[in-house]
């Protein structure tokens, strides 16, 4: 049955909204979820970002059907207006703080892409998908640099470091960026020797697709157990991508440790062992002992957007 454009932005919306779900349901080690909350953050101020930033996907994707139809450049989709607006509608509906922006940072683009691509029976060519997506991010602009700052400074982003050049709390970066007109991917470009996010934005999702993703393809249908597959993918991940969230909140070295623990619980079989089981839950006290420091929060993201891609790839709970 053909899907109308309309009905094919709600479905996208629909995915990535669930997959941000079933994320934030997962028993992810050192993460909030359905059992353990961080002290100002809890499970139920993810469910509400996930539902009020449901119609911003929706507007991405519609913008990326315009795209398809040639009735809009991409480099008119206005991803940083979406993306602050995303925000907003997040911060006027919980009081948990910042707890989307990696992951819409992620998302939003992939909402535009997947509006850019065919679907058939509700399920998209993923290989397509990710070739639309390297199109939408090296098509922004530096009206979409200078939102998302807006966005990221009203999210009120822990953990972000200070850097030299277009730092996000310097004054003087947005009317250089008005100035010279650097594109959101440049931008993104020079952050990513320090951002995992901002890497995969430049580098077309490598982690997301080739690890995360592919991880969690094998896992759901090697088992039933979500939430085992999404452990799996996330320990996976994490053990072979130090966090950039947690060496900037604490350090490169500390970042490494927790990513060679990681490595560890997947060598005594995680879940599926004894052994691992208790390994994981030790690892997820040690995480919680420095309040969120040790939060794993760019991994989380990751994993976030690979559900995203599984989800529009057909996959239904």
């Amino acid at each position: 049955m053909q899907i109308s454009p309309q009905g094919k932005a709600k479905h996208i919306s629909k995915c990535l909204e669930l997959a941000i779900l079933l994320e934030a349901s997962a028993h992810k080690p050192g993460n909030v979820n359905r059992i353990i909350d961080f002290k100002s953050t809890s499970y139920e101020h993810f469910l509400a970002s996930a539902v009020a930033i449901a119609s911003s996907f929706e507007c991405a994707a519609e913008r990326g059907v315009l795209v398809s139809r040639g009735e809009i450049h991409v480099s008119d989709v206005g991803l940083g207006r979406i993306l602050k607006n995303g925000i907003m509608d997040v911060n006027a509906w919980q009081h948990g703080g910042n707890t989307l922006l990696g992951t819409a940072i992620l998302l939003l683009p992939i909402a535009v892409a997947a509006g850019m691509t065919s679907v058939k029976e509700n399920i998209f060519e993923i290989s397509k998908l990710r070739e639309n997506l390297k199109l939408v991010v090296e098509s922004t602009t530096s009206d979409d640099a200078i939102n998302v700052y807006e966005a990221v400074r009203s999210a009120n982003s822990g953990g972000l470091g200070k850097v030299s050049e277009l730092d996000i709390n310097d004054p003087d970066s947005i009317n250089k960026i008005r100035a010279e007109k650097i594109s959101l991917y440049q931008i993104f470009k020079i952050a990513s020797k320090y951002d995992r996010i901002c890497s995969e934005w430049v580098n077309n999702y490598p982690i997301t697709f080739d690890v995360a993703y592919s991880s969690l393809r094998e896992q759901v249908s090697r088992t039933s157990n979500l939430n085992a597959a999404i452990v799996h993918s996330f320990l996976r991940v994490l053990a072979e991508y130090p966090d950039t969230l947690i060496a900037r909140k604490t350090s490169h070295e500390k970042a490494l440790e927790v990513s060679l623990n990681a490595k560890q619980i997947l060598k005594l079989g995680e879940l599926e062992t004894p052994n691992g089981k208790k390994r994981l839950r030790d690892f997820d006290r040690e995480l919680r002992r420095a309040g969120n420091l040790l939060n794993p929060g760019t991994t989380a993201d990751i994993i976030a957007a690979a559900l995203a891609l599984k989800v529009l790839d057909g996959y239904r709970p």
